[in-house]
């Protein structure tokens, strides 16, 4: 039971272990898979809606509309493509997963801290990184961190580099929506992980993603926000020397897209949200763990830690995931 004296430290910051690369995206040939170049982002000229446009001119003046309506509405935009003379996409990141999870990186309260260490220490003792490492995994074996990219595909294949061993993995036959018991070549990716989360060795992942999408088609690299208003293109997707490739956020939010213990996730059937401290899916316009129903972070990390409340095991799984995840959490930071 922790100390009623505890209270939630004013600066608490945690680094993340899950510290994954940028992905490079690469085309070649499925069948001849030994040359690979880097994607080339494309400038384009292209007509595009006028939606949000339309609805001003709607709410403003009827008139504007039919105005509206006549403009061509030019925009400059970068796109993203593989050859003629190739027909797969090559995905490719190299992760790190660490250890020492219970030391965060900045805390101005010892005893806060102390209290702190003891409540993950103990959910270490208690249940350990096997099902959380189980999620990981298979978030590199079902291809999640394409995105965009996944989907269509005629054929999907992960490829997972290890310290002494590499996986080869389907994507097809790993759900996006349901985590499996993990068996063979995933059980063993899984234990390489938890190994690196308990600090037990060193855990170093190279990560190689061929998708069979077809002679020319799109890709679709991270796409930059375009913050200067006077800026010639309405759409700026990201390259790294030359090259098109992923954020490393976006893909980080992918591997650690595992949070299925949400309020009401059967009911709504929605599948893994990305572990965040209230539930934001951004995409969806929503957050999953409103305050109201104390099932956010910060509720149950300080009726844990400054309470002695645990809660139940698939919400401290929940708790665990986000301190992995890092970020800043004293009250201060919030």
């Amino acid at each position: 039971m922790a100390k009623a004296t505890i209270k939630t430290a004013s600066v608490l910051a945690f680094e993340r272990k899950l510290a994954n690369s940028d992905a490079m995206l690469y085309a070649g040939n499925w069948e001849q898979q030994g040359e690979w170049q880097p994607i080339k982002i494309q400038e384009k000229a292209v007509r595009g809606t006028i939606s949000n446009r339309l609805k001003n001119a709607i709410a403003s003046d009827p008139a504007k509309l039919d105005a509206e309506i006549q403009k061509a509405n030019l925009q400059r935009v970068d796109v993203a493509a593989l050859p003629f003379d190739c027909d797969t996409l090559k995905v490719s990141f190299t992760l790190r997963v660490l250890g020492n999870l219970a030391v965060p990186s900045v805390c101005n309260d010892q005893e806060y801290q102390a209290e702190l260490a003891n409540v993950i220490n103990g959910y270490i003792a208690e249940q350990g990184f096997g099902e959380l490492a189980a999620r990981y995994a298979e978030n590199l074996a079902n291809g999640r961190f394409l995105w965009r990219n996944r989907v269509g595909a005629e054929a999907v294949k992960v490829c997972v580099k290890g310290k002494t061993q590499q996986w080869e993995f389907n994507s097809e036959d790993h759900s996006l929506r349901v985590f499996s018991p993990p068996q063979g070549a995933l059980a063993a990716l899984a234990q390489e992980i938890e190994q690196g989360l308990a600090g037990e060795s060193f855990a170093f992942l190279s990560v190689e993603a061929f998708v069979r999408l077809g002679n020319g088609q799109e890709v679709f690299p991270s796409q930059e926000l375009v913050l200067d208003s006077n800026s010639k293109k309405s759409k700026v997707l990201y390259q790294v020397a030359d090259g098109a490739a992923l954020h490393s956020q976006k893909v980080g939010n992918a591997l650690r897209t595992i949070d299925t213990w949400y309020p009401d996730a059967a009911e709504l059937g929605l599948g893994p949200i990305a572990v965040e401290p209230y539930g934001s899916v951004t995409s969806r316009g929503k957050a999953y763990r409103q305050p109201k129903q104390k099932m956010d972070f910060y509720t149950l990390l300080d009726n844990w830690v400054t309470k002695g409340d645990k809660p139940a095991v698939e919400q401290q799984h929940y708790v665990m995931a986000i301190l992995i995840r890092g970020g800043v959490f004293g009250e201060k930071g919030e």
